[in-house]
């Protein structure tokens, strides 16, 4: 398990909190060398830097995943510092439009499809080509258990999220012969600063969220970055193509 990533390079998106940080904190304890997306300079440096303190192998690029040259960079600074790409997390993501369809501005409707939606066929136009260079890979798109369920008032966001999941699969189908694989996070609430910011505010809030999971709480980020672990390693090499749930039972119901 402790080697399971080594001589590995896995790229994160979004790493420099939650579901990101702690997923990119897990494959460098599994030996990767991990280069981390973030837009946020400071925030991504310390964690680069405490990946490197615990004496593995960390990049921080500063990216904006909206901008596909910044994704393309970062996608490029993988292969020049480490020599390959293995692995990508495409997490980067958020809600900006909250309420009714018919209330949403477009500026917002936009902007949750180019974070959510946009931002991932960015990663995968210049993932897959570096991870078939490097002999296959994985790779893992987060589009939470909203892109397979629908939830009012966020509905841009359920829209780009139903979209990362057929993005993936058709991504899958192409890049199958180049021994390239593509898969989508369905997960569910996590205990992240951005979800205690948003739906998750206040500690009602967060028992409301909790109890539409049918083990009655939601996620630590260490639970999602251990399951995203596998599907990015080796040992899940017969998986594509599929939307994977870790979601406390929500998508059962």
């Amino acid at each position: 398990m402790a080697t399971r990533f080594a001589e590995q390079v896995v790229l994160v998106t979004g790493a420099t909190s939650g579901v990101g940080k702690a997923v990119a904190l897990r494959v460098a304890g599994e030996g990767a060398a991990v280069v981390l997306g973030a837009r946020g300079k400071d925030a991504g440096e310390q964690v680069a830097a405490d990946i490197r303190a615990a004496g593995g192998r960390a990049l921080f690029v500063p990216t904006d995943v909206t901008v596909e040259q910044d994704v393309a960079r970062l996608t490029d600074a993988a292969v020049s510092e480490f020599g390959r790409l293995d692995a990508a997390f495409n997490n980067a993501g958020a809600v900006h439009a909250f309420g009714p369809v018919a209330e949403i501005d477009e500026a917002d409707w936009r902007a949750d499809l180019e974070l959510n939606l946009t931002s991932v066929f960015y990663g995968l136009r210049h993932q897959v080509p570096a991870l078939a260079a490097s002999g296959g890979g994985a790779i893992l798109n987060n589009a939470s258990n909203l892109g397979v369920v629908g939830m009012g008032s966020v509905a841009p966001y359920v829209a780009a999220k139903h979209g990362v999941v057929g993005l993936t699969r058709a991504a899958a189908l192409e890049a199958a012969d180049q021994g390239v694989r593509a898969n989508a996070l369905v997960s569910g609430a996590v205990d992240t600063p951005a979800f205690r910011n948003s739906m998750g505010a206040t500690p009602e809030g967060v028992a409301a969220i909790a109890a539409l999971h049918p083990l009655g709480r939601i996620a630590t980020p260490e639970e999602i970055a251990s399951f995203c672990a596998y599907l990015l390693s080796g040992e899940a090499s017969f998986v594509t193509g599929a939307a994977l749930a870790i979601d406390g039972g929500f998508t059962a119901r």
